[in-house]
């Protein structure tokens, strides 16, 4: 399988804690990016992405009306974002993106989730240097070749594109994220894309088994059940 499956996320478990989770991420997310570009989605294309995402993740409008209504209202939040780098099993490698309203708690959280598994925090940029920042973009109803034609027409550089079981995927500067879906948007407008996002792919994945496997399932689970904790990207073939 190629590069395109390796991106998508894994779908959430429809348990109480798991749906709280996602809402909240997205509340805080769609806070911030209202809070920095404008509540206008018109105005703010990072807010019109972010919402779309969390109306195609199923959040309820209550949820991401009370979020923009908060910047309307003059409600000041403090968010930070934070990423983290560190080591797993084997050769693993681990990034952690995280969006919090106390560092330190969030820190905490994340290093203890490390030394229980017996892994190792890394310094900034330990592990990034490994990885691509890029645009990923997904979609079908247009051929590779149509949608190649497309972002060339609009002199959008790419890194790659690929096709597998019909869904083409456009690989990008994560500041071309938006230029890259309206050039396919202008070939088909009502096109769904089923991937949408600025991810950090690893220059290289790796195999992991028996005990490594084990242990480093175990550290994903722990980071994932950190409420802060918005994104994780690793090296891992699972």
């Amino acid at each position: 399988m190629g590069r395109a499956y390796e991106v998508r996320k894994a779908s959430i478990q429809k348990t109480g804690a798991a749906k709280a989770k996602l809402y909240s991420n997205f509340a805080k997310e769609i806070y911030l990016v209202a809070k920095n570009g404008g509540t206008n989605l018109d105005a703010n294309q990072n807010l019109k992405r972010l919402v779309e995402k969390a109306k195609k993740s199923q959040v309820p409008s209550e949820i991401i009306n009370r979020a923009i209504d908060k910047v309307n209202s003059g409600c000041d939040e403090s968010y930070t974002s934070c990423r983290y780098e560190g080591f797993g099993p084997g050769a693993s490698t681990i990034i952690i993106d995280c969006l919090t309203d106390n560092v330190n708690r969030t820190v905490s959280l994340v290093r203890t989730a490390f030394t229980k598994c017996k892994c190792k925090l890394g310094s900034i940029n330990s592990v990034s240097h490994s990885y691509e920042n890029l645009a990923v973009v997904g979609f079908k109803g247009i051929s590779e070749e149509d949608a190649l034609d497309a972002v060339m027409m609009d002199d959008i550089n790419i890194n790659d594109i690929e096709t597998e079981d019909d869904l083409v995927v456009i690989y990008g500067d994560p500041k071309d994220l938006h230029k890259i879906k309206n050039a396919i948007q202008n070939v088909k407008k009502d096109i769904d894309f089923e991937l949408d996002e600025i991810s950090m792919l690893p220059l290289e994945k790796i195999k992991l088994e028996k005990e490594d496997l084990e242990v480093f399932n175990k550290l994903l689970n722990m980071l994932e059940d950190i409420e802060d904790v918005q994104n994780v990207y690793h090296n891992v073939e699972l």
